[in-house]
C-alpha cells in the first residue's frame, strides 16, 4: 500500500509547487536523481516540501539531509513525538501545509483523539504527556527559544533539530506551495478522514528505523561552515552536528550566489533582533527597512527579509519583482532558502 501511494504522489506532488517549474521523478538525474531515492526510500513518498527545492540540487540535498538526519533518523519509537514537535512548530509559524501533513502522520502513530488535538491546536487536550509538553514547547521555540526541549538529554539535539528544521521548512512551504495538501473547499470532516488514511498507509515506513548518517554523502564534505552556525545545541550528536554544519556551508553558499551583499547583511542584522513576533498587519510589515537598501536591491531585500520574518506574506507581485532581477528558478530557490534558514539559525543560537 505504501508503495503505491509512492508511486501516486511521484504524479501528483509536483502540482503542488508555485513559482517554480518542478523536477519530476523520471526527469531527475544527477544528485537530483539521488536524492528522489533517498526520500522515497525513507519518508516514504516524494514530499513536495522537500522537491520544491529540486532546481537547485545542492540546496536540495541539503534540505533532505536536515530532515532525515532530525526526524526520520534514529529511534522509531520517537517519531510520534517528532511529528508533533514538527506541528507545534508550523501552527505557531502559519504553516497550515505542514500541519496538516504532521498532523495526518500522528494518527498513524498516536491515538485518534491526540492526533486529532494536536492537528486542531487544542494542546492542552493531549492525552498523551510525552506529546503535549513536546507539541506545546514546540510552539514556543520561535518566542522563548531558550526554553529547553522536555526530553531526556540523549534526545536532546535530535528534537531540537527537528523543531529548527520546521522553522526553516515552514518558511520554504508557505513560499512555494498552497494552503494545504488537502482538495479545497473539503469539510473539516472530509479533512480529518483524509488525515486518517494518509497517517496509516504512512504508518509502516514511519515505524521503521533508519540508520543515521545517510544524507550526509549527498552533502559536500570540504567546504567549512560559516563562521557562527555551529550547532552548539546539537552537542553530543556527531550526526547532526556535522549535518548543520554542511547544511550551513551548502546555504551560506546559496545566499551568496543568489542574494546581494547588503541584503544579507540587512536580513543578518534584523533577525538577530527579532523577538520572533509576527509583523503587524496593518501598514508596512518591515517597518521602512528597505530604505537602508540602494533600490536595485530592494525586491531581493523584501522577498528575504519576509521569508525571515513572516513568509505566509510573500506573494506573487513580492516574487514577480524579484524575479524581474533574477529570473531563473534556482536563484529564487536558494533566496528563499538562505532567509529561511537563516531565521531558523535566530533558534539554534538562542537555544
Amino acid at each position: 500500500m505504501t508503495r503505491l501511494f509512492a508511486h501516486a504522489t511521484r504524479r501528483q506532488a509536483p502540482g503542488q509547487i508555485s513559482y517554480v517549474a518542478p523536477i519530476r521523478y523520471e526527469a531527475a538525474h544527477g544528485l537530483v536523481a539521488d536524492v528522489y531515492a533517498q526520500v522515497e526510500r525513507d519518508f516514504g513518498l516524494l514530499a513536495p516540501p522537500v522537491i520544491l527545492h529540486a532546481p537547485a540540487p545542492d540546496v536540495l540535498a541539503a534540505a533532505w539531509a536536515l530532515l532525515r538526519e532530525t526526524l526520520v533518523a534514529g529511534d522509531p519509537a520517537r517519531r510520534a513525538v517528532k511529528e508533533a514537535v514538527a506541528a507545534g512548530v508550523s501552527r505557531a509559524n502559519t504553516c497550515p501545509y505542514c500541519v496538516d501533513v504532521h498532523g495526518a502522520m500522528l494518527f498513524g502513530l498516536a491515538r485518534d483523539a491526540d492526533a486529532a488535538a494536536v492537528a486542531a491546536g487544542r494542546f492542552d487536550a493531549v492525552g498523551d504527556r510525552r506529546l503535549r509538553e513536546a507539541v506545546t514547547w514546540a510552539a514556543r521555540t520561535g518566542t522563548d527559544p531558550r526554553a529547553p526541549a522536555p526530553v531526556e538529554d540523549a534526545h536532546r539535539a535530535e528534537t531540537t533539530g527537528v523543531a529548527l528544521a520546521f522553522h526553516y521548512y515552514n518558511r520554504m512551504v508557505s513560499v512555494f506551495l498552497p494552503g494545504s495538501p488537502f482538495p479545497p473547499g473539503a469539510s473539516p470532516r472530509v479533512r480529518g478522514g483524509l488525515s486518517r488514511v494518509v497517517g496509516r498507509t504512512m504508518r509502516s515506513s514511519a515505524r521503521r528505523a533508519y540508520p543515521p548518517g545517510a544524507a550526509l554523502p549527498l552533502l559536500p564534505a570540504d567546504t567549512a561552515a560559516p563562521a557562527g552556525s555551529g550547532a552548539v545545541w546539537a552537542a553530543g550528536d556527531p550526526v547532526i552536528t556535522e549535518t548543520f554544519a554542511r547544511v550551513a556551508a551548502v546555504l551560506a553558499a546559496a545566499g551568496e550566489r543568489s542574494l546581494p551583499g547588503t541584503v544579507r547583511a540587512l536580513v543578518t542584522e534584523r533577525v538577530a533582533a527579532w523577538d520572533g513576533k509576527a509583523p503587524p498587519l496593518a501598514g508596512d510589515p518591515l517597518g521602512g527597512a528597505l530604505d537602508a537598501l540602494p533600490e536595485a536591491d530592494r525586491p531581493a531585500g523584501r522577498l528575504a527579509l519576509l521569508t525571515a520574518l513572516a513568509a505566509y506574506r510573500v506573494d506573487d507581485r513580492v516574487v514577480a519583482d524579484f524575479r524581474a532581477t533574477a529570473p531563473d528558478d534556482a536563484t529564487l530557490v536558494e533566496a528563499v532558502a538562505w532567509s529561511a534558514f537563516t531565521a531558523a539559525c535566530r533558534v539554534g543560537a538562542a537555544v
